[in-house]
């Protein structure tokens, strides 16, 4: 018989790096959970991902066991390390932080496929894309589907 959820919680932690201060702390405690459990857990399926920041959906149940689904870095983030900039730009219509090329937009797309609303690769580039735009990252050359 099938565990009865309780809940679900959102994170967003670095990888390898999951400790009981804050945000992990409390998120998880309010929620009754063991928190050290979900540290160790948490940092030994990230060891290869270490630094970069990972949605974590958590699924709760009623005898306060969890399970946890790790997704792949967000969009933005993956962007911002392509481009090596520390922020994006807090006008993105006028001022460009940065560029990337569609090689690397295609890369970003291909990682972020899984967790996308996109059938084919085009559709997840034009929304890594859109992205890229939104944080003030300019997209160089021409899009691969326009030649």
């Amino acid at each position: 018989m099938a565990k009865e959820i309780s809940g679900y919680l959102k994170l967003q932690i670095r990888g390898g790096s999951a400790n009981p201060s804050p945000p992990v702390g409390p998120a998880l405690g309010a929620k009754g959970l063991n928190i050290m459990d979900f540290c160790k857990q948490f940092n030994a399926r990230t060891q290869d991902k270490s630094g970069q920041l990972l949605p974590v959906v958590v699924t709760i149940y009623s005898d306060k066991s969890f399970d946890f689904v790790i997704k792949t870095p967000p969009a933005a983030s993956l962007i911002m390390e392509a481009a090596k900039l520390k922020k994006g730009s807090s006008e993105p219509n006028r001022t460009k932080v940065g560029s990337v090329s569609w090689d690397q937009i295609k890369a970003i797309a291909e990682t972020k496929l899984s967790d996308l609303n996109a059938f084919s690769i085009e559709s997840a580039m034009k929304i890594v894309a859109g992205t890229a735009r939104s944080m003030g990252v300019k997209v160089s050359g021409n899009a691969p589907w326009k030649e």
